[in-house]
């Protein structure tokens, strides 16, 4: 069975994982994947993330991380462009994420960036997703 949305479920993965508390995470690999899973741990939103090869596919293990009340750091993340409605913003509409309290993730033709690498870089692309 094809998946429509890889990126989606990498998302929902982790927001489940977080909401059951658990300490890791594996989410099948590919580059996108690990673009964002790079930015989420440079960002501190996760503790670090291991490539583990199989024969297959290979896979990400995350590393999820946690305030001392054992609550999330990541309190939200949602998918902005789908499959279905892709959502593109120029360098002077790219989005503020609680006003700055969060991050959007963007696909670029400089490669995978946050909102604020994106401004300084002074490029746009398509929205991938908000984390808070």
């Amino acid at each position: 069975m094809s998946m429509t949305d890889p990126v989606g479920d990498m998302l929902t993965r982790i927001r489940n994982a977080c909401r059951a508390r658990h300490r890791k995470v594996d989410i099948p690999s590919s580059r996108m994947k690990e673009s964002i899973a790079k930015i989420l741990m440079n960002e501190k939103f996760i503790n670090n993330y291991v490539l583990i090869e199989d024969n297959k596919q290979g896979y990400l293990r995350l590393y999820l991380k946690y305030d001392s009340d054992k609550t999330s750091v990541i309190r939200g993340i949602k998918r902005i462009s789908k499959p279905g409605l892709r959502k593109y913003v120029g360098k002077d509409q790219i989005p503020r994420v609680l006003n700055g309290l969060g991050i959007a993730i963007l696909s670029t033709p400089k490669g995978v960036l946050t909102d604020r690498e994106a401004r300084q870089v002074g490029v746009g692309g398509e929205v991938i997703c908000y984390v808070w």
